[in-house]
């Protein structure tokens, strides 16, 4: 396999001469100043993010003189790097004339979990305690530490059970920067090979193990896509292998959803781990090369896996260069495997019309094998381990075992490695302590936002694929959050429709308009019910991809199971006759 990757044709028929880009003229100064920066570098088309990165880590943040020299030196129209670079949350743009902002940023997250944790308090104080000359405050989503509510991230330093004083004396202490050597602890690749690691990787080289067999192994397993889809892992590499290479390998380390942190978890412990089950997955499609994104509020995983890349380079183990490792930008979007690929490429990352699908067209137009990081985690251990001590677990009927993220009103917030099957009574009393002290269970989220909320007297629903459905539900990547008769169901909704408004890539109206009216229609006292549960029926059967499919499940499942508590928090259901605004063409 080689590790050359070259860009798509489309991308260099696009390069035009200097004399031909048009737009305000490039300042010499700017470019010089992103040459020097980049000056080892290539200027392919698919790393325009890794620069925008670059770049706003080396300013600290995106001027547009700076842009226009870099369009310039990567030989791409301004209006495209424009877009992307303004797509993204993590890059800050300066336009002409504008002051820029204070040195440093600090990022409340003000997801659901870290809501409940006191976000809001957190936020409000920080915003009056700090001088915003020097640090600039503002609200993020999900950081994937729900279990150490409320978070804050101070410039690329992460503060969980964060407070005012926690975050002044970080700054204080000049703690900005991610470091790997003093938070994480894990194998190195001698001690990872001393432990039978990389064994299934040398044994598909040697032809020990035959891809048809390990193949076999998954689907007894009964591994699927544990992203959220939970496609069988064994068809999808099928599919793959069917279409005619070169093909490619990406692994989606991009979870956002709110709740969600179970990659983080198996990553941090054991990343060689995840390694050996990507480079085995590229091995089985023959791939060309292996691709990892990696979310950006993981700035110390990133080190991390560089050292461990290193580490297999050095050792002969992957040939230099046949791992890439990229960096997202904050889009939750990017969750989505084709919006994913688009991000890969150095694009706004906005879903594909499908089909064709990623499997046929994927990366820079190949076939292309997205999986999950917890996927491929799986498939090392269940080689080395045997599949025995992961299919005889589950309860209530199913089979293996899940990583749920809980989060919320417990006395004992983690990652738990639990049976397929638990219910939300046992996952609490047996691995969470408990409802926290003084809260009494009142509702909870499944499988984060987008899996819908479920009340107290369905705690003892079977937890896994399949199961949830019938309840207007889903486990998707097993993230739940638990809600207590503390809490307001209300401002829940809202600050999950906030979310999802906020994340929409805006490229189709059901979505980018109807979590807008939606948000709107739960602003009041007054809920339209006829135009909630209408205009979530467009947005399921609209939706391009997932995100607006997936964003009314939290509201159908308030007025589905929880009116009594709706009434009980001053919220009155009407009936009306009129058609949404995105149906009747006037949005």
């Amino acid at each position: 396999m080689t590790s050359v990757i070259t860009p798509p044709p489309a991308v260099a028929g696009r390069r035009r001469s200097r004399s031909q880009l048009r737009g305000r003229p490039v300042e010499s100064e700017a470019l010089a100043e992103i040459q020097q920066l980049l000056a080892d570098s290539p200027p392919q088309r698919d790393l325009l993010l890794e620069y925008l990165h670059d770049l706003n880590d080396h300013v600290g943040y995106l001027a547009l003189r700076h842009l226009r020299a870099l369009a310039e030196w990567m030989r791409l129209p301004m209006a495209e790097v424009y877009e992307t670079a303004t797509f993204y949350a993590h890059f800050t743009l300066v336009r002409d004339g504008e002051t820029p902002p204070a040195a440093l940023t600090v990022r409340v997250c003000d997801s659901l979990s870290c809501q409940l944790a006191g976000a809001e308090t957190l936020r409000a104080g920080l915003a009056e305690g700090l001088d915003p000359a020097e640090v600039r405050v503002v609200r993020a989503p999900c950081m994937g530490r729900c279990d150490s509510a409320p978070v804050a991230e101070v410039g690329h330093y992460h503060l969980g059970q964060a407070s005012v004083a926690g975050v002044k004396a970080a700054i204080a202490a000049g703690h900005v920067h991610a470091d790997p050597a003093t938070s994480l602890d894990y194998p190195s690749l001698e001690a990872y090979r001393a432990m039978g690691g990389y064994g299934l990787l040398d044994a598909l080289r040697a032809g020990e193990v035959a891809i048809d067999d390990l193949a076999k192994m998954i689907e007894q397993a009964g591994l699927r896509g544990l992203g959220g889809a939970g496609f069988p892992t064994f068809r999808k590499w099928g599919f793959v292998r069917a279409e005619a290479g070169p093909r490619y390998c990406v692994i989606n380390a991009d979870e956002g959803e709110p709740g969600t942190f179970k990659d983080r978890y198996h990553l941090e412990r054991e990343p060689h781990t995840f390694l050996e089950g990507a480079l085995a997955s590229a091995h089985v499609i023959d791939a060309e090369g292996l691709y990892i994104y990696l979310r950006d509020e993981y700035p110390t995983l990133g080190l991390a896996l560089r050292e461990c890349i290193t580490e297999l380079e050095v050792a002969g183990v992957v040939a230099s260069g046949f791992i890439h490792l990229r960096r997202g930008a904050g889009a939750y979007i990017c969750g989505e495997e084709s919006a994913l690929i688009e991000s890969l490429e150095g694009k706004p990352g906005k879903p594909r019309q499908r089909p064709p699908f990623v499997a046929q067209c994927g990366l820079f137009g190949r076939p292309t094998l997205v999986n999950n990081v917890e996927t491929v985690y799986w498939i090392a251990r269940l080689h080395r381990e045997g599949i025995e001590s992961y299919v005889n677990v589950g309860r209530h009927g199913r089979q293996g075992l899940r990583s749920f993220s809980l989060s919320g009103r417990v006395m004992r917030p983690g990652m738990y490695l639990a049976p397929a099957g638990i219910t939300l009574n046992e996952l609490v009393e047996e691995y969470g302590g408990g409802m926290a002290a003084g809260h009494r269970l009142l509702a909870y989220l499944p499988g984060g936002a987008s899996g819908g909320i479920l009340p107290a007297s369905k705690a003892d629903i079977p937890l896994d694929f399949d199961t949830l459905q019938a309840h207007g539900c889903f486990i998707g990547s097993a993230a739940v959050m638990v809600l207590s008769d503390q809490d307001d169901l209300v401002a829940a909704a809202r600050n999950l429709m906030t979310f999802f408004m906020d994340e929409s890539c805006g490229q189709c109206t059901p979505c980018r308009v109807g979590t807008q009216q939606m948000l709107a229609a739960l602003s009041s006292d007054q809920w339209d019910e006829t135009l909630l549960t209408r205009l979530s029926q467009v947005m399921v059967d609209a939706s391009i991809c997932g995100l607006g499919q997936a964003a009314p499940n939290p509201v159908l499942g308030l007025l589905k199971d929880f009116r009594g508590e709706l009434a009980a928090r001053g919220v009155q259901l009407i009936a009306s006759t009129g058609a949404p605004a995105a149906m009747r063409g006037d949005a």
